[in-house]
C-alpha cells in the first residue's frame, strides 16, 4: 500500500517546477499509474503552497490500489500531509492515511510518514505499537526493503489467502526485515527473516486450527503466474496445532523446520523437501503434494524416535484418542516409513526396539515390543513382532510372536499365532487387517481358539470369586469395525462341574470411554454346592440350569440383562439348602421364609429339604422386575412371588413380596450377602 502511494507523490511532485508553486495550489488527476507491485486507479494529487511560505499541504486520494502478487485490494484511500523541504533537494511529509469513511484520529487512522530525495526513498507507516519502515534506493529501483515491528497477523490475511485461501489469521502478530524484489518482466521476490508470535488460523471447516503459535525462521518467497515458489527454514516454538485427526502440542524448546513448496500454474502445492527435528523425540524428512482444495495427495516420509516417552503427548493423542488410548505411555524407540497416495496408505513399515506400551488404568500393557510390522498396498512383504509379556484387562499373558504377511492393502498373519495366558492358551487363526481407506474405517477378522485356561486364575485376576474350572472353546469368527468386535458363534467352559456357554458376544470401544459388552448367557447342570460355597452364599445342594439374555455392560457396570435361575432335579441327588442360603436369599429376593413348625423354632435346624429353587429378575432403567417359580407365581395382580418351594419336614418355603426392586439397592443386599451381615425373616 505504502509504495504505490510514493509512486503517485513523485510522479506529481516532478511535474511541479518550482516556478509553478505559487498560493492557489496545483492539482493533477491521473486516470492510472502501474508499478511492478500495484496499479493505482482514480489517482487525484493537490500541493498547496502559498507565496513564500516555508511550508505546503499535500494530499493524495486514490479511488483504487490493486496488487495482485500481495493479494491487497483497497479503496477510497486518502493521505493528507504538511510538505516540507529537508536538505537541498528533499522532501519530508507526515500525516494521516484514512481508508473509506475514517477519519482523523480513529482506529481505523494510520500514520504515514515519507523522507525522500535523488537518492533514497523512506517511507514510515505506524499504528499504536505497530511500525512498517519502508526504504527504497534510486540505483537499485527494482529492491525495496520493509522493516516490520509488531504487525498484527490480520494484516497478512490477503497475502496468506495466495497461498491458502481456505484459511484465516485469528491471533498474533509478527517481526520481518524483507526484501521485495519486484523487476520488470520477472517474478516478484519476498525474502527475509520472520518472527511470528502466538499465532492463531483456522479453516473454514475447522479442519486445521492452530493456537499460540511462535516461530523465528527465514522465509523466501517467490511468485510468477507459471510458477510460485516457498522455501522456509528456521524453528518453531510452543503452542498447538490440529490439522484432521493430527494434534500437535509443540514443546516450549525450539523445533527445527524446512519446507520447500512449489506451485506450477492453478494446481496445488508440490512440498519436496519436508524437516521436522524435534531432538530425539521425533526426526520427520520427506515430502508432500497437496491439492488445490489442500487435500494431501501424496505423502513419503522417514520418522525416527530415539525417545518415545514424549511422543503421545505431543505428536500422537488425536490419533491415539480415537482408539481410546489417548493416555497411553510409551517408552522405548522406532523407525517409521510411510507412504501415501490419493489419501491412501501404499506402504508403512515400522521397527520397534523394546518399546514399552502401557494404559494409566492397566487396561492393557505390552512389555519389550521388539521387531517391524510391514503393510503393502502391493508387492508381498514380511514381517515379524514380538514382546515379553502383556495384560488385557488383568489377563496376564506371556511372551509371543505375531507372524506378519502383507499385500494388496491388507496385513495378516502368514500362520496361526499362540499366546500363552493364564496357564493355558489364546491362538489368533485367520487374523485380517485392512487399514482406514477413504471413508472405511479399519476392519479386522479373525478366529479365536482357547484352550484349557485356568479359570480360577482368571477369575482372580478380574476381581471375581474364587471359581474354579478351565476355560475352553473357540470363536469361529470375528470382526472389529467402526469401534465394534462382533463374535459369531459361541464360547463355552467347563465351571463347576457344569457348562457356562456364550453367545451374540459383542463388544464396543474395547478402549475408549465407556465400554459396552453385550452377551447371552448359558448355564447347565452347575454344581450348586461348589458354587455356593465358593460365593460364600451358604451352602444349597443340587443342580442349576438358567440363563442369561441380553446382558449389557456398560463401563462394566450391567445396565440391562433378563436373567432366570431354576434348580434341575436329578435321580438320587439331594436338594438341601442351609439357615445361612435361606436367609441370603430372603435378603436379595426382599422375601420372607415360612414354614409348618413355629417360627421360634426354626433355628433348631441347620439345613432343609427343598423341592425346586427359581429367581428371576429383569433389569431396565435401574428397576429389577423379580420373579420366582413360574408356576407358584400368582396373578399378575398379585406381588407376590415364590422363591424357595420346600419339600419334607420342617417344611419351609421363601416368598417374596415385592417384584419392583431399585438395582442399587439390590446390589447393597448381595454385597451384605458377601459379607455376613444378614439377618433372617420369619413369617
Amino acid at each position: 500500500m505504502v509504495r504505490p502511494i510514493l509512486a503517485a507523490s513523485l510522479l506529481v511532485l516532478g511535474m511541479l517546477p518550482a516556478a509553478a508553486v505559487h498560493a492557489r495550489g496545483v492539482q493533477a488527476r491521473i486516470a492510472r499509474i502501474t508499478t511492478a507491485v500495484a496499479t493505482l486507479e482514480q489517482v487525484r494529487v493537490r500541493l498547496d503552497w502559498a507565496a513564500d511560505a516555508d511550508s505546503g499541504e499535500l494530499q493524495l486520494w486514490a479511488g483504487r490500489v490493486d496488487a495482485p502478487d500481495l493479494g491487497y485490494r483497497y479503496r477510497d484511500l486518502h493521505w493528507r500531509c504538511p510538505l516540507r523541504r529537508a536538505g537541498k533537494d528533499g522532501w519530508h511529509c507526515d500525516g494521516p492515511l484514512l481508508q473509506g469513511r475514517a477519519r482523523p484520529g480513529t482506529a481505523a487512522a494510520m500514520q504515514l510518514a515519507v523522507r525522500f530525495d535523488a537518492a533514497m526513498t523512506q517511507a514510515t507507516l505506524q499504528q499504536g505499537r505497530t511500525r512498517i519502515v519502508l526504504d527504497r534506493n534510486a540505483a537499485a529501483p527494482d529492491l525495496t526493503s520493509l522493516d516490520l515491528r509488531q504487525v498484527p497477523i490480520a494484516w497478512a490475511q490477503a497475502l496468506l489467502a495466495k497461498a491458502w485461501p481456505e484459511a484465516r489469521f485469528k491471533a498474533g502478530d509478527f517481526d520481518a526485515a524483507l526484501a521485495i524484489e519486484a523487476p520488470a518482466g520477472r517474478p516478484l521476490r519476498v525474502s527475509g527473516p520472520l518472527v511470528l508470535r502466538e499465532i492463531g488460523l483456522e479453516t473454514a471447516d475447522a479442519a486445521i486450527a492452530g493456537e499460540n503459535l511462535g516461530a523465528r525462521v527465514a522465509i523466501d518467497f517467490r511468485s510468477a503466474p507459471a510458477l510460485s515458489q516457498l522455501a522456509i527454514d528456521g524453528e518453531v516454538r510452543g503452542g498447538e496445532f490440529l490439522a484432521g485427526n493430527t494434534y500437535v502440542a509443540l514443546p516450549a524448546s525450539p523445533v527445527g523446520l524446512r519446507i520447500d513448496a512449489i506451485q506450477r500454474g492453478v494446481s496445488g502445492w508440490e512440498l519436496p523437501r519436508i524437516e521436522w527435528r524435534d531432538g530425539d523425540v521425533l526426526q520427520v524428512a520427506g515430502s508432500a503434494g497437496l491439492g488445490t482444495d489442500a487435500s494431501l495427495r501424496a505423502l513419503d516420509l522417514d520418522v525416527r524416535s530415539r525417545d518415545m516417552s514424549p511422543l503421545r503427548q505431543r505428536y500422537l493423542s488425536g490419533w491415539l484418542g480415537l482408539f481410546g488410548l489417548g493416555e497411553v505411555d510409551l517408552h522405548g524407540a522406532m523407525d517409521l516409513r510411510v507412504q501415501l497416495r490419493d489419501g491412501s496408505l501404499q506402504r508403512a513399515d515400522a521397527r520397534l526396539h523394546g518399546v514399552d506400551l502401557r494404559d494409566p488404568g492397566e487396561r492393557f500393557v505390552f512389555d519389550g515390543l521388539r521387531g517391524d510390522v510391514r503393510y503393502s498396498a502391493g508387492a508381498p512383504v514380511q514381517s515379524e513382532l514380538q514382546w515379553q509379556r502383556g495384560k488385557l484387562y488383568g489377563l496376564e499373558f506371556d511372551a509371543a510372536r505375531l507372524p506378519f504377511a502383507s499385500a494388496d492393502g491388507q496385513l495378516a498373519f502368514r500362520e496361526d499365532a499362540t499366546v500363552p495366558i493364564m496357564g493355558g492358551s489364546m491362538t489368533f487363526r485367520g487374523l485380517a487387517i485392512r487399514p482406514p481407506q477413504g471413508g472405511a474405517g479399519a476392519d479386522i477378522r479373525f478366529a479365536l481358539v482357547l484352550d484349557d485356561i485356568d479359570f480360577g486364575r482368571v477369575s482372580q485376576a478380574i476381581g471375581l470369586p474364587a471359581f474354579q474350572g478351565r476355560l475352553s472353546g473357540s470363536i469361529p469368527h470375528a470382526r472389529y469395525a467402526n469401534e465394534r468386535i462382533d463374535f459369531d458363534g459361541g464360547l463355552s467352559m467347563q465351571l463347576f462341574d457344569g457348562r457356562v456357554a456364550f453367545s451374540s458376544l459383542a463388544l464396543e470401544r474395547p478402549f475408549g470411554s465407556a465400554p459396552s459388552l453385550s452377551a447371552d448367557i448359558a448355564f447347565d447342570d452347575l454344581d450348586l454346592l461348589r458354587l455356593t460355597e465358593v460365593l460364600g452364599f451358604g451352602s444349597i445342594s443340587g443342580r442349576l440350569d438358567g440363563r442369561i439374555e441380553g446382558l449389557r455392560l456398560v463401563d462394566w457396570t450391567p445396565v440391562a440383562f433378563d436373567a432366570r435361575f431354576i434348580t434341575d432335579a436329578r435321580p438320587g441327588e439331594k436338594q438341601r439348602i442351609s439357615q445361612r442360603a435361606v436367609q441370603n436369599i430372603s435378603s436379595v429376593g426382599d422375601a420372607s421364609f415360612v414354614t409348618s413348625l413355629q417360627g421360634q423354632l426354626i433355628g433348631l435346624f441347620d439345613d432343609f429339604g427343598y423341592r425346586r429353587i427359581g429367581i428371576g429378575c429383569r433389569l431396565a432403567n435401574e428397576v429389577c422386575a423379580m420373579s420366582g417359580l413360574q408356576h407358584s407365581d400368582d396373578s399378575q395382580a398379585s406381588n407376590a412371588f415364590t422363591i424357595v418351594e420346600g419339600a419334607g419336614l420342617p417344611r419351609l418355603s421363601v416368598v417374596g413380596f415385592n417384584k419392583q426392586v431399585d438395582w442399587p439397592t439390590l446390589v447393597e443386599r448381595l454385597a451384605a450377602v458377601g459379607s455376613g451381615e444378614v439377618k433372617p425373616v420369619v413369617d
